[in-house]
């Protein structure tokens, strides 16, 4: 068994070092926190080439976490909290055991941050490209109250709500993403090769052909003669949107022009609106100030356009506005949506009111995808009919003018 070389801190805050013999980290982790110590680091002494070598391969794809990695850290956060389990040594054992090996990392240096004497919420707010602003924010007042097992589980809800639409939606484009792609490979293949071939046995005859078969072959030629400098163009264009939209004026205008799409427009705009009023409802209900709200759920939206809007809303609650006005002055929300948060304020239930919202946002998100394929359906068969006819007229016209002149000979 390999020998690993263990650093910790025992109740006291003594830095306890040593060697162990164990079958893995985890073994050390375990057996260390079973004699009251809480392991900083474990490096295995004598390591084999395949462990080098997985660890190389580890460093090579390290990833961000994802929406499922944060799911997973957070319920277990919650499991272990509401177990009794003090904080460092929950944090310990998952940085052991998590797959991600960036939100190992960052786990390891919050729990040198937290055996300093920080709080997790001051430790989480360094590490910006792991934990978001709203998760740090529900932590903060999870730890002001005393309620941190509660803060994990609301969190946790929250993120398998968001989880839930990001994949509806992915569903719902998944068809209409997958026929352009074979439709786009079709008429690669059509251009490169069937067209030529009917090139030559049309011009055999010196017949005059249709236009829609003069077009083809002016199609298929222009491709075969310059598609290098066709996916070039394409290429360099592709990295140009790309590199604008990484810009805040360009990402501004995406974002304006996705809410904007026929039939997808709605949809984006109603799974955003629903993020919004859920992190609004969560928040508001952790104790959060609403002004505080709207700056992180600005933040924390996916859309800058409506972002943008938000922190309009925030500067109109700043001046001492109600809520339901700058909601109205938005233009963002429905009337029946400004009339339930104005209700939600008469009453000081504002956090109940933007939870039902929600509900309605999601309802109307569902709606909406399940008549999605409906509304693309007709779209996408107008527009292969329309290739389908061009493509058949132009192969099979000069054929039967062809077949209809050696019938008159």
């Amino acid at each position: 068994m390999p020998i690993y070389r263990f650093r910790g801190r025992d109740a006291g805050g003594n830095l306890v070092e040593g060697e162990m013999e164990a079958d893995s980290e985890v073994a050390v982790a375990t057996f260390q926190q079973s004699q009251g110590v809480i392991p900083t680091e474990i490096v295995e002494k004598r390591g084999s080439m395949r462990r080098q070598r997985r660890n190389w391969r580890q460093e090579l794809f390290k990833r961000r976490p994802n929406l499922d990695d944060l799911i997973l850290f957070t319920r277990q956060m919650y499991t272990l909290m509401r177990s009794g389990v003090p904080i460092t040594r929950a944090l310990a054992g998952l940085a052991e055991s998590t797959r991600n090996v960036m939100l190992s990392e960052t786990l390891v240096e919050i729990l040198g941050h937290l055996e300093a004497g920080r709080e997790l919420s001051s430790a989480m707010a360094r590490f910006t490209g792991v934990f978001p602003s709203l998760y740090v924010s529900i932590v903060r007042v999870g730890e002001s109250t005393g309620r941190l097992d509660e803060a994990f589980l609301q969190l946790t809800g929250y993120m398998e709500r968001e989880r839930d639409i990001r994949d509806r939606l992915k569903q719902a484009l998944r068809y209409p993403a997958l026929v352009l792609v074979a439709i786009t490979a079709a008429l690669t293949v059509i251009n490169i090769f069937v067209i030529p071939a009917f090139k030559k046995l049309f011009g055999g005859f010196h017949a005059k052909l249709p236009w829609q078969t003069q077009l083809l072959i002016d199609t298929s030629d222009f491709f075969l003669a310059f598609w290098p400098y066709v996916l070039g163009g394409l290429v360099v264009v592709i990295l140009g949107i790309r590199s604008y939209i990484k810009t805040d004026q360009g990402r501004y205008l995406w974002d304006r022009l996705k809410l904007r799409l026929p039939v997808l427009g709605k949809v984006f705009t109603e799974a955003t609106l629903a993020r919004f009023s859920y992190a609004f409802a969560l928040s508001l209900r952790a104790g959060v100030p609403m002004v505080q709200i709207l700056g992180l759920t600005g933040r924390a939206m996916d859309n800058e356009f409506l972002a943008r809007r938000i922190q309009r809303m925030r500067e109109g609650v700043e001046r001492g506005d109600p809520l339901s006005r700058t909601a109205a002055s938005s233009g963002m929300f429905p009337p029946m949506v400004i009339q339930m948060i104005a209700v939600g304020e008469e009453t000081g239930s504002v956090d109940e009111m933007l939870g039902e919202v929600a509900g309605y946002y999601d309802r109307e998100v569902d709606y909406d995808l399940k008549t999605l394929s409906a509304a693309v359906e007709p779209i996408l068969t107008l527009f292969i009919g329309g290739i389908v006819l061009v493509l058949a007229l132009g192969i099979f016209l000069p054929m039967w003018d062809l077949a209809h002149a050696a019938g008159l000979h």
